[in-house]
């Protein structure tokens, strides 16, 4: 990431863990995970799936969400990400918050690889019930989704995933649904 100290320009910066480091003049950086959030939008028995049409993992499905943004909180980010990819609002009740409809399922470990940089991540993931969310409700963002599928959660692949953080949220999501149905 670092070839010169951004600080003296020293060829000597050195990356231990998640820290960089200037022997000649003490400059660090810590190179901290990036908080990005998820939602499984169930729509009766079937939940969304988007098709990515960019890199990293072109072509695989994912859960919409991304990248948490300065200033915002999980929530915020999600509902943020939400209206880009897929122009869509939450249907959330007068009244209610953003707490209140969206319900945290699950946080995971991930690694984003983006333009030769490892990006560590933690991905937190929500859940939301839209009954009667149909296809022609949202609308995928031109070049980063490519596609938008509605599958059951026992019909979604691990190999057609496109981050281990959404396969491990899609198997737990699975099990989630079978001990609700017992």
């Amino acid at each position: 990431m670092f070839q010169y100290c951004p600080q003296c320009a020293s060829k000597k910066i050195q990356l231990k863990g998640n820290r960089f480091f200037c022997p000649d003049c003490g400059f660090i950086y810590y190179h901290n995970t990036a908080a990005a959030s998820g939602c499984i939008i169930e729509a009766g028995d079937k939940i969304v799936l988007l098709e990515r049409g960019a890199e990293p993992s072109l072509g695989k499905l994912d859960l919409p969400g991304g990248f948490v943004d300065p200033g915002e909180g999980m929530l915020e980010g999600l509902v943020r990400e939400l209206r880009e990819e897929l122009s869509w609002e939450a249907p959330i009740p007068q009244g209610k918050s953003l707490a209140e409809f969206f319900t945290l399922f699950a946080s995971f470990p991930n690694t984003y690889p983006y333009k030769n940089i490892l990006y560590n991540t933690c991905d937190v993931f929500f859940t939301i019930s839209v009954p009667g969310l149909t296809k022609e409700d949202l609308r995928p963002e031109a070049g980063e989704i490519a596609g938008i599928h509605f599958l059951r959660p026992d019909e979604v692949k691990d190999e057609n995933l496109a981050f281990d953080s959404t396969r491990r949220v899609i198997r737990a999501f699975r099990e989630f649904i079978l001990k609700r149905r017992s």
